[in-house]
């Protein structure tokens, strides 16, 4: 049972997003950046009537609307699928593919199960391992047609008329909203206590600017790190390693105002802003991760490895990209995660299925080229999304080759966990449906401070220089952008 309505005109999804900043628990999807064949689709949805919050082996569920929690001994994406069984249902035609179901993040750590005898990185931000709602409304662009639509389920209700009349109360309530003014930012960021993990302040970063960035690693230090890896390279113990540093600085703004900023500066294909439980997550990826149709049964997956900075005039850009073409280096490591993630693909797609119909192309955003490949598999007829997940987390493109061992790495070599970053944020809808993103791009603002990590792969011929800048040039969008706010904090304070 749906009930749904469509918005004449359709609302700029920003503005949208606007007026639902009060409600617990917002997902804005925002899917109006890049390339044509992956901005197509944007989602608004707040106010779950669960939510399955998890750690690695410990996850709790929080019945919203009975106000319950209950702590289960489970693995959270085992109890997240748990949590959605009761509520399968078909797709409905002609809408976007997320018309209810859980939405959220996935972060990084879910599935680097690594030896005991490793030492755990530091984790100074507390992020769960996975914040999920069950949602049973969502606002849903179609960018492609230019028109959007409230969907609205009555879910979990089961009998007919109640779950009908919850559903025209739930549209009701969202459509008032959409027509009325911009509510206050109640639930941005909140001031949460949190230990201070070992940074660095980074003077060469806008050292003339209104705020002092800090990271984990000084140029000095990456340069170590980046060193190590091309031993354990040398070694035979891996073939690349995703490297990250994560720099931080204070925020004080809300995450609404921050991200409209950053998306008007370095508009994604993969947008998102998630407030939940006093943290706010805002990413601007331009990776997908997964996708998944369950009627045509199809899998894609579009890995981006190598990057280079946007040149300041037209030919500096043109040459730039060029090189980034020509780069032996950036191919062969491009190639080798490619590998890893048909290998990944396979492992639950029907055999035989799995191809690239694109390798190794070119993909410009506002600050950045990319090399980006397509890969595309046919998932088998006993597998499911959840499968799909389990079969692929984390990214390929983010941790390196071979997965396991650089999983290790990582954790021996950088300080501090990476939360959400290099995780996946996105939905897997009622129907079976999947859509998410690689959480690169992607900061959370907690405690009066915002975090960046950026990264990229290191390989046996890398020059630690040049991975270093790479990080600063994936970062620039974040660092121009909360300059301008810290900028026209000044220029306010000064005019009063």
């Amino acid at each position: 049972m749906f009930l749904i309505e469509e918005l004449v005109p359709a609302p700029d999804p920003a503005a949208c997003c606007g007026k639902f900043l009060d409600l617990p628990h917002l997902v804005f999807l925002d899917g109006q950046g890049g390339p044509p064949e992956l901005a197509r689709y944007s989602y608004l949805t707040a106010d779950p009537w669960e939510v399955v919050r998890g750690q690695t082996r410990e996850t709790v569920r929080i019945d919203r609307r009975l106000d319950t929690e209950e702590t289960i001994v489970a693995d959270p994406m085992a109890v997240l699928r748990e949590a959605m069984a009761p509520w399968r249902f078909p797709q409905y035609p002609g809408l976007p593919p997320f018309q209810g179901g859980a939405a959220g993040w996935i972060g990084y750590d879910w599935k680097t199960d690594l030896p005991a005898s490793i030492v755990r990185y530091y984790d100074d931000v507390g992020l769960p391992i996975l914040l999920m709602g069950l949602y049973d409304w969502v606002i849903a662009w179609d960018h492609q047609v230019g028109r959007a639509w409230i969907i609205s389920t009555g879910l979990p209700l089961e009998e007919p008329g109640d779950r009908l009349n919850r559903a025209a109360e739930r549209l009701r309530d969202a459509k008032q909203r959409v027509l009325g003014p911009r509510v206050p930012d109640g639930r941005s960021v909140r001031p949460r206590e949190r230990p201070r993990a070992l940074s660095f302040p980074i003077e060469e970063l806008h050292p003339e600017g209104p705020l002092r960035f800090r990271s984990t690693f000084t140029r000095f230090t990456y340069g170590l790190a980046v060193e190590r890896v091309r031993e354990l390279i040398r070694a035979g113990d891996c073939f690349q390693v995703n490297l990250s540093q994560r720099f931080e600085c204070p925020f004080r703004e809300t995450a609404y105002e921050f991200y409209g900023r950053l998306r008007r500066a370095s508009p994604a294909p993969f947008g998102a802003l998630v407030q939940s439980e006093g943290w706010a997550v805002v990413s601007i990826s331009p990776e997908r991760f997964l996708a998944y149709d369950p009627v045509t049964r199809l899998v894609e997956t579009r890995p981006i490895k190598g990057t280079r900075p946007r040149g300041t005039t037209p030919a500096g850009d043109d040459a730039l990209a060029r090189e980034l073409l020509a780069s032996e280096k950036d191919a062969a490591e491009h190639v080798m995660i490619v590998d890893l993630l048909r290998n990944d693909l396979s492992r639950v797609c029907r055999p035989g299925t799995v191809a690239v119909p694109r390798l190794l192309g070119l993909e410009s955003h506002p600050t950045v080229h990319h090399l980006v490949s397509t890969i595309r598999g046919e998932l088998a007829a006993e597998r499911d999304a959840f499968d799909l997940l389990d079969a692929t987390m984390p990214g390929g493109s983010i941790t390196g080759a071979p997965k396991q061992r650089v999983c290790e790495i990582i954790t021996e070599i950088e300080p501090t966990r990476r939360g959400v970053y290099c995780g996946a944020i996105g939905w897997l809808s009622f129907a079976g449906a999947l859509g998410t993103s690689v959480a690169i791009r992607t900061a959370v603002a907690a405690g009066g401070e915002i975090l960046v990590h950026v990264g990229g792969g290191i390989t046996a011929d890398s020059d630690p220089d040049e991975e270093y800048d790479e990080t600063l040039a994936k970062g620039r969008a974040f660092f121009e952008t909360l300059l301008e706010g810290a900028r026209a904090r000044l220029a306010a304070g000064a005019a009063r």
